[in-house]
């Protein structure tokens, strides 16, 4: 069996988290590698403090993460954090270097992958990344009308390797539909009965 290695991009909104948890549960195998990648923002300060503190901020919160993973048994977890852009330049790139099958991202209003997609539209978005992108859609998202197009985008998507799941769809509805009886005989009046009559020979 071949090892994956799968990227969960790290980050603190409750949808990466149900990313995290959804490739878990669906995705990963024995023996699969996964990589938490966070990638925390320069804030424009040359202080040296500020960078540590993001830093230290973003591997906390990877390790948040890596609890989730570890509730789970023979999962393989690597952790890293490091400085980037708000546009998913660095992750694309962290993800092409690490040589990953897949890469698994929570959905949310301000995503990456909208900026992404408006950037690279001339492109396929997985072409970026070499590999599988699977984005877990946040439930019950409000609406946010600068990023329509980048939905279209991901929405209209030809690329089979660029999968965009809504988790809000797949709930299961809370009262099953009532069943309706069968009834194997409705009106037995209306059975008619014919007997063989026995031939004399």
């Amino acid at each position: 069996m071949d090892v994956k290695k799968i990227v969960v991009v790290v980050e603190d909104v409750s949808v990466a988290r149900t990313a995290l948890q959804w490739a878990l549960r669906n995705i990963i195998r024995y023996g699969d590698i996964i990589t938490l990648l966070h990638v925390y923002h320069p804030t424009g300060s040359r202080s040296r403090t500020k960078a540590r503190l993001l830093r230290l901020n973003g591997f906390k919160l990877a390790l948040s993460f890596q609890d989730i993973c570890n509730n789970y048994s023979n999962t393989k977890v690597e952790i890293v954090v490091t400085e980037g852009d708000q546009e998913g330049t660095k992750i694309a790139a962290t993800v092409r270097e690490i040589g990953a099958s897949m890469l698994v991202v929570g959905l949310h209003d301000h995503s990456f992958l909208y900026k992404f997609a408006m950037a690279h539209s001339h492109k396929s978005i997985a072409s970026n990344f070499n590999c599988r992108i699977i984005a877990i859609k946040e439930p019950y998202a409000s609406p946010v009308r600068p990023m329509i197009s980048a939905v279209a985008v991901l929405d209209s998507s030809t690329n089979v390797d660029l999968s965009l799941i809504d988790l809000s769809r797949l709930q299961v509805p809370s009262s099953p539909p009532p069943k309706i009886p069968y009834r194997i005989c409705p009106n037995p009046s209306a059975i008619i009965w014919r007997s063989r009559k026995c031939r004399r020979r």
